[in-house]
């Protein structure tokens, strides 16, 4: 039995938090002490912990470090970093923080968009990509993501967040352990739901200027996702093949959560890719 079906949260490396931008934010650092990094950023609604398969095998390799970006996981929200663009102007002044130059990065979810306008203003951090399963145009979303990208902001204020939640995290209980789970209902507790609901709100002004970008994000990119995701269809992934110079699509055997739904075929497409795949394209 492992640590995290004992109740406990499982060992993903040193947790911390630090002040950025006057934010409090949770992140954790492992692996190994050469070469260039692993960012990784959490998918919304999870946490860190999201990648508690992934990790451990990339540790071996690489160093790393994960993060819950500002209003998701266990770190601080703030309206005006709410925003693909925004979000990826954290991104760097993130990496600035820590002293890192150049990496690589796994950014699922609401992490690709942030990612993608980051090296479209700071290409030469990005040594290669990771990405996928982010909504590309707001009418490429399915089911209730797209319920919550076109309702009105303030719509989810008066609820408990984590009921917000609640059927998303039943169904990854199935697979994930109960301590995570915890953290992931924490994440979204009180009035984060709605904090969080503000990114994908901002979908609809903020990606029509994402895409004019692609074009020149020259980047070695993996985009992988599940071919069976009901909230974000596997055309988003399409629309970034069609329009990143070079990249390469791998659509896995899973819905919307690839990183633990097909975990072993997720993690060694990562090892391949970060091990020297990315340098074919």
């Amino acid at each position: 039995m492992t640590q995290a079906e004992k109740g406990v949260l499982p060992d993903i490396g040193a947790v911390a938090t630090v002040e950025i931008d006057g934010l409090s934010i949770r992140y954790a650092r492992s692996g190994v002490s050469k070469g260039t990094p692993i960012l990784l950023t959490a998918p919304w609604p999870e946490s860190i912990y999201s990648f508690h398969r992934v990790l451990p095998r990339l540790a071996t390799e690489h160093a790393f470090i994960v993060v819950d970006l500002p209003g998701y996981g266990r770190s601080q929200s703030r309206p005006d970093v709410m925003a693909p663009e925004a979000m990826g102007d954290f991104v760097i002044t993130f990496l600035k923080h820590f002293g890192i130059s150049r990496t690589h990065v796994v950014a699922p979810d609401v992490g690709t968009l942030a990612v993608l306008f980051a090296a479209s203003k700071k290409l030469d951090l990005f040594e290669s990509f990771a990405i996928g399963g982010g909504v590309m145009r707001a009418d490429l979303s399915g089911g209730v993501l797209k319920e919550i990208i076109y309702s009105p902001a303030g719509t989810f204020a008066n609820i408990d967040g984590a009921e917000g939640v609640k059927d998303y995290l039943a169904n990854a209980a199935q697979l994930t352990p109960a301590a995570i789970i915890e953290d992931f209902r924490a994440a979204s507790a009180g009035r984060r739901f709605e904090e969080a609901s503000q990114y994908v709100r901002a979908y609809i002004p903020g990606l029509p200027r994402l895409e004019p970008k692609l074009s020149g994000i020259t980047t070695p990119t993996l985009i992988i996702a599940g071919k069976n995701d009901p909230i974000v269809p596997p055309a988003n992934g399409q629309f970034l093949a069609d329009r990143l110079p070079h990249n390469r699509l791998v659509l896995l055997e899973a819905e919307h959560r690839a990183w633990e739904e097909a975990a072993s075929e997720y993690i060694e497409a990562l090892v391949s890719w970060f091990g020297g795949g990315y340098q074919s394209l």
